[in-house]
């Protein structure tokens, strides 16, 4: 369970009660999220989450967070809305940690997402990149090329552990990643996390986005090529192209790829594998005994690296 720092009762009624949400029936902690602290909050005016922030998140990255929660959700993007006191805050303290109350999105995610989950995502993706076109808070990219040599190099000398030849491998994919990354595609705010566990439907159709806390300012289609890599390759390591092709046309139906994106959408996604292979690698490598998360198998987006690297166009995702 995703709870890393307890609440009392006192507090959180006290914490609450700056707040018009009505007064507390009921609260449980629950499991979604890795990073932060999660509870669910019944009350009298209805169903709330409440997120007490870790260390892993930090503060001064918050109003960015939740102001863009606030901004795509006021342009008709389905997500949770930061709720605000009665003061006009959107963010607080509790139990020593910054914390905030959002609405409870209705939905559940998917655990085998089939191809029209994927068009549903694809449309829905391309929407948020628009709604947040004219968001004035700016976050760089911490994850983006500029930050994966020093994750590489932070696991370099134990890579092989994981598998014979990794360390050389990535050291090569990475200088040719450094050396041909595109810094002149379309830019905007992006999720950045577009995982199945973070998008909720209701049937077929997408009901919501939720776990803002990797968004920032980036290549628009990296976006999309994370999107590829997490959505479109089964358990057993194949590239699932019908999937890739509903996610890929239902985005570019509602904000149509220039030429120079669907060019660079293979190297795109090599990116995004490598961006995820290493911070997988390195929590694999650095995992301390005893800790609530297992970590998620680097090998698997090695596998998606090297499917990506074979490409040469993006008609293999779909587009032409």
């Amino acid at each position: 369970m995703a709870v890393y720092t307890e609440v009392d009762d006192d507090e959180l009624e006290a914490f609450l009660a700056t707040y018009d949400i009505g007064e507390l029936r009921s609260y449980k902690g629950i499991a979604e999220g890795v990073e932060n602290s999660n509870f669910l909050l019944h009350t009298t005016a209805g169903t709330y989450l409440l997120t007490l922030y870790e260390k892993r998140v930090a503060p001064e990255d918050l109003p960015f967070f939740l102001g863009l929660m606030n901004h795509v959700a006021s342009k008709g993007i389905a997500c949770p809305v930061p709720i605000r006191d009665r003061k006009g805050e959107m963010l607080g303290t509790l139990a020593g940690r910054p914390a905030a109350i959002v609405s409870f999105l209705e939905g559940l995610s998917v655990r085998k997402p089939q191809p029209k989950h994927c068009a549903e995502l694809g449309a829905g993706l391309a929407r948020f990149h628009l709604a947040g076109a004219d968001f004035p808070l700016r976050r760089a990219n911490a994850l983006t090329v500029s930050g994966w040599r020093p994750l590489f190099e932070a696991s370099r000398a134990r890579a092989d552990e994981v598998s014979r030849g990794l360390a050389a491998e990535l050291a090569d994919e990475l200088s040719a990643l450094e050396a041909s990354w595109p810094h002149d595609l379309p830019q905007g705010v992006i999720h950045a996390d577009l995982f199945p566990d973070n998008v909720f439907f209701i049937g077929e159709h997408l009901s919501g986005v939720i776990d803002f806390y990797f968004a920032c300012n980036d290549t628009l289609a990296y976006d999309l090529a994370i999107c590829l890599n997490a959505w479109c390759f089964e358990h057993d390591g194949s590239f699932n192209i019908t999937k890739a092709r509903a996610l890929t046309q239902a985005y570019n139906h509602v904000r149509p790829l220039d030429a120079a994106e669907l060019a660079a959408l293979p190297l795109l996604a090599r990116g995004s594998a490598m961006r995820f292979l290493l911070t997988r690698l390195y929590d694999w490598l650095h995992h301390p005994p005893g800790a609530l998360v297992k970590p998620k198998n680097p090998l698997e987006y090695l596998k998606r690296l090297r499917f990506h690297r074979s490409l040469s166009s993006p008609a293999a995702y779909g587009l032409d």
